[in-house]
């Protein structure tokens, strides 16, 4: 079975557990397989991240957890949600499109891709989650929801006979307050009966000040029944949370550092509370933004995990949950298709059509109605308001046998898996104009003809163009798998061998939108009293495809501390819905992306010492990939589509080192090179064949001290990205940047063995400024050489303490 927390708790141990936190490839790995195994006797590559760990690396978001994995990249400049994640040598735009996102072994959303939101929106880790692991290779991705680039589950913790719980504080810069909570234990143990419970709420004006703070909560928990030769869990989530998102906005061409604005202040967020009520005029009344919710989400799902032995090596177990949510998610665009960098404002009256020497102009604050000095730069940048409900129920059941044959021992399982996901995608978009400084005021614009005395009114309130984009899409998608899989012990062989044969039926629908003229109010500008609308006309469209995976590997134990392993597959990647495009002539081929990988490398443990490496090579074909662009007909974002191949090989390594008692040493690397074989349109991107992945480094690794002794602990580790191109064209390279963390506590043992421990923590400690990506709204268009770049940093450095307590 994909994730089977309670496989852990029955299978035996390894014979020597690392401390809470480390990751080894001792420790037990359960996702993706019927069999719980060691990582150092599973013929894959795999990583465990204890509970202790995941609290002190989580600063900002799940990326910071994430890009910690070998083999994973983790964007998480954006801040707390939508990170983008992508795996070594596979194309992608993020949201999680390779890796899936699981809590107990369940999809948190059935089928990705229906629109663009990446499932950290709808569910967050938090202290109920035990482990983490991440699986890639092999028979294991077969299973469940599945994915040959890889599965990303958190694994919760459930009751046990003793009651265990922890608080924690966390207070930081710019106004942060966390408060989390979790704790489980016995609603009655004579009965087989108990609960886990967790959550968390915090309120946070930064890291980024734009006056827009984050605000929220969720709660979780589950009840678990133990029975004889069995379990089952009930799970259950609920979010309301407000979060910030920071979008892309200009840097300094030169160096790509924080610009200075026109206060002389740095300027680390363009975006800004003031836009908070705008609202414009629309076929269907008054339209006012949700800019103030930021990244909103509302809802939460219930879940089912179970397990059941019949004795005779025969077993079932299975999962499944339905999930509904409410979202909008306000995100700044980067620019506003017209010149997309800071102008002065004899250049915005020439980009917007005002020939300065034929028209005087005065600009204003929309908030004082004060003059705008002549010097001061300015700043125009859309909106996309992006309204996403989502409803999503996925389960899985498996037939499990167990046989013992001449020294075989066979675990056969036999499995299904469906899902049913819904979203809607629904877009309104504005641009508005502000000074070029933090969060910035907004700013108003009337030209007058110099030879006529005519004015225009170009910018009100700070809005400069009402209405540019208008988008209602809509999608479901069904997905019926069958698998079967036969892990085999012999001797000291481990070997793999499954299939997976899935079905996916999608619809789609979306509605046609044109320019509707709704304000009369005179002296308007053609921008203002123009929006663009529905329609009333949908073109829907439907879509289904069958596709199979083989996957085969092996194990041998050279000796009781080393391993080596190979892993081969043939797998796929079904298209994602939102690449699907219809014409009244009908809807395109939608056919599956064909992925083929094999990796093989060596684990080892001895003592002090454990770890292991590997080498993969890999081909994608077919791969519709999507790049939300700026629309050049309509001003809005556009969803491109090019169809591309990629070949991609590489290593990936981890060491742990235990120097002396309580101080050790962990580190890893990837190494990827990776190209596009073939990019169609080529009209996109006339040279690209041949180029690297956008996005991709080229070097990830992590490294740090830990140390943990006598109630002192602490870290010091580095984490380094290599270099990455911001477009398929390779035209501009970032550099490669390294964000260290340092992280000391003291814990005091109290009444009754109870923990207080007091914490330090410092992200980004020598506040480092890379860019983490450029503006991927332009894409190809942008070029270096210019006097701003559009991008975005890693998060600024932030000192936060914490006080928690155990029990």
């Amino acid at each position: 079975m994909t994730a089977n927390a309670a496989a852990a708790q029955a299978a035996p141990p390894p014979s020597a557990p690392p401390p809470p936190g480390e990751t080894t490839v001792e420790t037990l790995i359960v996702t993706g397989t019927s069999a719980a195994r060691t990582a150092l006797t599973t013929p894959m590559q795999a990583t465990s991240i204890g509970s202790d760990r995941l609290e002190r690396l989580q600063a900002n978001s799940a990326a910071d957890i994430l890009t910690t994995i070998p083999m994973l990249k983790a964007e998480g400049g954006g801040g707390e949600v939508a990170a983008n994640v992508f795996v070594a040598g596979l194309p992608s735009g993020g949201q999680y499109q390779f890796t899936p996102l699981e809590f107990n072994g369940i999809p948190v959303i059935g089928s990705i891709g229906l629109n663009s939101s990446a499932p950290d929106v709808y569910y967050r880790s938090d202290l109920g989650v035990e482990r983490l692991e991440f699986v890639h290779g092999g028979v294991s991705n077969l299973f469940g929801g599945g994915s040959v680039g890889g599965l990303i589950n958190y694994i919760d913790r459930t009751g046990t006979a003793e009651t265990h719980g922890q608080a924690k504080l966390e207070l930081g810069e710019l106004g942060r307050i966390r408060t989390d909570f979790a704790a489980n234990g016995p609603l009655n143990a004579d009965a087989g009966l108990y609960y886990a419970f967790s959550g968390f709420y915090r309120y946070d004006e930064g890291p980024l000040k734009s006056g827009m703070p984050t605000d929220g909560y969720q709660v979780r928990g589950n009840i678990k029944k133990e029975f004889d030769g069995g379990y089952v869990t009930i799970f259950g989530q609920y979010i309301d949370d407000k979060v910030q998102f920071f979008a892309d906005y200009p840097l300094t061409g030169d160096t790509h550092k924080r610009p200075t604005g026109n206060d002389g202040k740095t300027i680390y967020t363009t975006m800004t509370s003031a836009l908070e009520g705008i609202s414009y005029l629309t076929p269907d009344g008054v339209y006012r933004t949700k800019v103030g919710d930021g990244a909103a989400s509302k809802g939460g799902q219930v879940g089912i995990e179970f397990k059941k032995d019949f004795g005779d090596g025969w077993g079932v177990n299975g999962r499944g949950n339905v999930g509904s949510y409410k979202t909008s998610f306000a995100l700044f665009a980067g620019g506003d298709n017209v010149q997309n960098l800071p102008t002065t404002q004899a250049g915005f009256l020439q980009a917007y059509g005002y020939n300065p020497a034929a028209n005087t102009a005065v600009f204003t604050y929309a908030n004082s109605g004060q003059p705008v000095p002549a010097g001061n730069l300015l700043w125009a940048d859309r909106v996309i308001d992006r309204i996403r409900p989502l409803n999503t129920a996925s389960g899985e059941l498996n037939l499990t046998k167990e046989i013992q044959a001449g020294g075989w021992d066979h675990h056969l399982t036999l499995g299904a898996f469906a899902a049913r996901t819904e979203a809607s995608d629904i877009n309104y978009g504005y641009a508005f104009l502000g000074d070029f400084a933090n969060a910035p005021q907004l700013i108003n614009a009337t030209v007058t003809n110099t030879a006529t005395g005519v004015q225009t009114i170009v910018s009100r309130n700070g809005l400069l163009r009402a209405g540019l984009q208008y988008t209602n899409n809509w999608a479901e998608a069904k997905r019926y798998a069958v698998y079967g899989a036969d892990q085999v012990s012999v001797g000291k062989w481990e070997l793999d061998v499954g299939g997976r044969v899935e079905t996916l039926d999608g619809r789609v629908r979306r509605e046609g939108s044109r320019a509707f003229v709704t304000d009369t109010t005179p002296g308007l500008s053609p921008l203002l009293s123009t929006v663009q609308w529905g329609n009333g006309q949908f073109l829907d469209g439907s879509v289904s495809t069958t596709a199979w995976a083989l996957a085969a590997s092996a194990l041998y134990r050279v000796s009781d501390n080393l391993s080596v392993f190979v892993n081969a597959s043939r797998g796929y990647f079904m298209p994602q819905l939102n690449t699907v495009q219809i014409s009244a002539a009908g809807v395109q081929t939608y056919r599956p992306e064909i992925i083929k990988q094999v990796e093989g490398g060596f684990k080892y443990a001895s003592g002090p010492i454990s770890g292991s490496m590997s080498a993969f090579y890999s081909t994608l074909t077919d791969r519709q990939n999507v790049q939300l662009l700026n629309n050049p007909a309509g001003g809005g974002l556009l969803e491109l589509v090019n169809q591309v191949a990629t070949r991609s090989y590489g290593v990936e390594g981890d060491v742990r080192l235990r120097i002396v008692e309580g101080l050790t040493f962990e580190g890893n690397v990837t190494y990827e090179h990776d190209r596009y074989t073939r990019y169609t349109p080529i009209a996109a991107c006339t040279n690209c064949v041949g180029n690297t992945l956008v996005r991709q480094p080229d070097w990830m690794a992590n490294a740090g001290f830990y140390y943990n002794k006598d109630g002192i602990d602490a870290a010091l580790f580095d984490t380094y990205t290599g270099r990455t191109f911001t477009s398929d064209l390779n035209n501009i390279e970032l550099p490669a940047f390294h964000v260290v963390r340092l992280d000391l506590g003291y814990t005091l043992t109290v009444r009754g063995g109870d923990k207080l421990r007091a914490g330090l923590s410092v992200y980004n400690l020598f506040d480092s400024q890379a860019v983490t990506e450029g503006s991927p709204r332009l894409g190809t268009l942008q070029n270096a050489g210019q006097a701003f770049f559009v991008g975005r940093t890693v998060l600024p450095r932030r000192v936060t303490v914490q006080l928690s307590y155990k029990f």
